[in-house]
């Protein structure tokens, strides 16, 4: 059974402006989810499942439906705010989504094979979902998932600090915490972060986590009860969210699963800053003339 590709494209882009999903960033508009989806397709992925809004579902089809025709079988989930799935009769007011690990769950029964997770807005690079096809086809467990391990170096943005979660990784090359830096950016020759008012140097080659992870479908079971209890237990906190590190630490901690830290050498592009959209294209354009891409992606 072949793999499937679940995309995480419900979050609503606050600091870069607009719905940056559906930007162009092609030579001939295509968006950086087609560039993962073809990279998907190239490594042997069979079903592509979009998390999406209710109200973005329209849009969504539009651009990917006629071009996906054919290529790759393609479903739609929707993350909402009904609680009443997970058990929960108490209405919790919201203005946006539950975070990552809650968008995944929304797929629970749209996904029933081996499947890795990715951000729709960000490019990760052929050879991770090379390496992620192998891991799911070959070592995946219902204890045992994995993560793709990026170099900080190649993650960071020329326009402004971001947020990285830095990876700690044990001598079997299992993950054994994340910690979370909320304030990553280039310091003169290095790499530096901010906590607490204080400033921390970084190593250039620490393996951070962007989201891409790799699951069996009994993740969706781990992590329902999680949820449960993280949704009531932030009831009076509407800025708070149940994101997949969460859930990877809980299950590592538990010993319920471990997760393997699949290292690339790829150069993940990502648009967090309006201001990164040039630079992204320059480097798709890049791909291209190398001959890493075709010229229009689909035809």
């Amino acid at each position: 059974m072949k793999p499937t590709l679940l995309i995480l494209a419900a979050g609503m882009a606050s600091r870069y402006g607009s719905m940056k999903q559906t930007d162009p960033f092609g030579p001939n508009g295509e968006t950086i989810i087609d560039y993962s989806i073809y990279d998907a397709i190239q490594a042997g992925f069979g079903k592509v499942v979009f998390i999406i809004r209710e109200e973005f579902a329209g849009n969504f089809k539009a651009i990917f439906e006629e071009k996906l025709k054919g290529k790759v079988e393609t479903d739609y989930v929707f993350q909402s705010f009904d609680l009443k799935p997970f058990g929960i009769e108490q209405h919790i007011e919201r203005a946006k989504p539950w975070g990552t690990a809650h968008a995944v769950l929304a797929a629970r029964d749209a996904v029933k094979e081996p499947f890795c997770v990715i951000n729709a807005d960000d490019f990760y690079g052929r050879e991770a979902y090379q390496k992620m096809f192998d891991f799911l086809t070959t070592e995946v467990k219902d204890d045992a998932f994995s993560m793709i391990g990026y170099q900080i170096d190649k993650t960071l943005s020329e326009h402004g600090s971001v947020s990285r979660g830095v990876c700690a990784v044990d001598g079997n090359g299992n993950l054994s915490e994340i910690n979370e830096r909320t304030k990553v950016y280039f310091k003169d020759a290095g790499i530096a972060f901010e906590e607490d008012g204080k400033e921390f140097p970084l190593n250039r080659k620490s393996r951070v986590s962007m989201n891409f992870w790799g699951f069996t479908p009994k993740v969706f079971e781990l992590s329902a009860s999680m949820f449960k209890e993280f949704a009531l237990a932030n009831a009076d906190n509407p800025k708070s969210e149940f994101f997949i590190p969460l859930v990877a630490e809980k299950l590592i901690k538990k010993n319920l699963a471990s997760f393997k830290v699949i290292p690339t050498q790829n150069q993940w592009f990502g648009v967090t800053y309006k201001e990164d959209k040039p630079i992204v294209q320059t480097s798709i354009d890049k791909l291209v003339k190398s001959g890493e891409y075709p010229e229009s992606l689909w035809d």
